[in-house]
């Protein structure tokens, strides 16, 4: 389960693409960052991806991508040019394919490393969807197979490009934008494939003559599970409010306003929020729950300021925007030292795991313990907000340095903040059925810090 946004500049404040974007996977499955550089291919070489090997091509732009820890492929990222891209899960009519194959994660970083701006992404990823489909389990512990929406980005203009099995439908965005779990396409599109309408006819999707409506057609009551997962993962719900909050901001959406929609937990949350009431609630900002519904969580997220040249990019490396500090950084200073690769096993030596101990602390009691640093965060980031727009055309040294110095601020900050929220006292006890959740989580990933008790410390 995703989030993506986009405002384009006759839509921002400033008059630049913003970008924004919350991956959401299984609590323990670590997001990742990581750059990788330009290279050329001999003839006849490969590539491995996820599941599959595939022809290289002669020369690969170089990447940064932000991505769960198992995977070859990303769930958003961006190039040297400024490409900016971002996926999510859709669940159509068209059966998946369980066996090995291109993932959605591949495809996004395939086109990273293959195209120098949007329009060029689109070509590059329907070529390889008609040429090889997609496939694949991309569930952490679980199988769970899905298609994939695209949104992708650069600093002229944006796609929302959306597939089911090989099929596919493209449409250019004019102001903002929003996608989560389903299908957003509906009978106004740019571009096709060409047997997109004719396979919907012959499934009885569609009846020719009338207007054809992709989101119609091959979204809908369709296959078990594909429905239940449209219905329950309140992808339109979401999709819907983020549309609400890019509309309500229009001529007015900026790098801070994006972020705050990342944190998001719906018109319904307020002072009293606690993500571990309710069966129900995939918000925005997501979070585990309980029970079956609320399976996944935002691991991590991205906002990118899509200047023509030095487009700033914020990535928090880290679980839960709500707790998160978005930190900057510009692709040719590279991603700062942040520590060890994480895994989907507790190591303190990492960014996201690092964070994790503040995160499961504040999941304690998260009324209340929420507001011990809130504060304290924002006025950081607006901090790094203010400075890094007068850093932006400076030289690379001076801009890699200011980088670092966010990373390394955030991360003196998580372990101050993690202390001050240990000493808040729990008001508010957590359900059992919630507390049992995390207690499987934390076993699975081997969740233990500190030594005062000797034993994995639990929401």
């Amino acid at each position: 389960m995703c989030n993506n946004v986009v405002a384009l500049g006759n839509s921002t404040k400033d008059g630049v693409v913003i970008f924004g974007k919350n991956s959401d996977r299984a609590p323990n499955e670590a997001h990742a960052l990581e750059q990788v550089p330009a290279a050329d291919h001999p003839d006849g070489s490969v590539v491995r991806c996820t599941y599959v090997s595939i022809p290289q091509v002669p020369h690969t732009y170089s990447v940064v991508l932000a991505r769960p820890c198992w995977l070859w492929g990303a769930e958003m990222g961006t190039n040297e040019h400024g490409l900016t891209i971002g996926n999510t899960a859709v669940f159509t009519k068209v059966p998946y394919e369980t066996g090995p194959g291109l993932t959605g994660m591949d495809f996004l970083r395939l086109a990273l490393e293959r195209a120098e701006n949007s329009i060029q992404a689109v070509e590059v990823i329907t070529n390889l969807l008609e040429t090889f489909g997609q496939g694949g389990n991309c569930g952490f512990r679980t199988q769970f197979y899905y298609h994939n929406s695209f949104l992708i980005a650069d600093h002229h203009e944006v796609w929302i490009l959306e597939t089911a099995g090989k099929h596919w439908v493209a449409e250019k965005v004019r102001d903002v934008r929003a996608t989560s779990n389903t299908l957003t396409i509906t009978t106004t599109y740019d571009m096709i494939s060409k047997d997109t309408i004719s396979f919907a006819e012959s499934q009885g999707w569609h009846k020719p003559g009338k207007p054809f409506n992709f989101k119609k057609s091959y979204g809908g009551k369709g296959l078990y599970p594909s429905y239940l997962y449209t219905f329950f993962g309140r992808g339109d719900g979401r999709q819907n409010r983020l549309t609400q909050l890019l509309s309500e901001q229009k001529g007015r959406i900026t790098v801070a306003s994006v972020m705050a929609m990342l944190r998001d937990h719906g018109p319904g949350a307020g002072a009293g929020y606690s993500p571990a009431r309710g069966l129900f609630g995939n918000s925005v900002c997501m979070h585990t729950g309980f029970g079956p519904i609320r399976t996944d969580q935002t691991t991590g997220s991205m906002v990118s300021h899509l200047t023509s040249t030095n487009p700033t990019h914020w990535l928090s490396g880290t679980s839960a925007p709500c707790t998160s500090v978005f930190k900057p950084l510009w692709f040719d200073t590279g991603i700062p030292s942040i520590g060890e690769f994480p895994t989907g096993q507790f190591n303190q030596s990492t960014l996201w795991w690092q964070h994790e101990r503040l995160h499961r602390e504040v999941l304690k009691d998260y009324t209340h313990r929420l507001p011990v640093f809130k504060d304290a965060r924002d006025a950081l980031e607006t901090r790094f907000q203010e400075k890094a727009a007068s850093v932006r055309e400076k030289s690379v040294d001076e801009r890699r340095a200011f980088s670092q110095a966010c990373f390394d601020e955030a991360d003196c900050l998580t372990e101050a903040w993690t202390q001050q929220v240990k000493k808040e006292p729990i008001k508010d006890e957590n359900p059992w059925l919630y507390r049992k959740k995390w207690e499987e989580l934390a076993k699975d990933a081997s969740f233990y810090y500190g030594s005062e008790h000797g034993r994995t410390n639990l929401p």
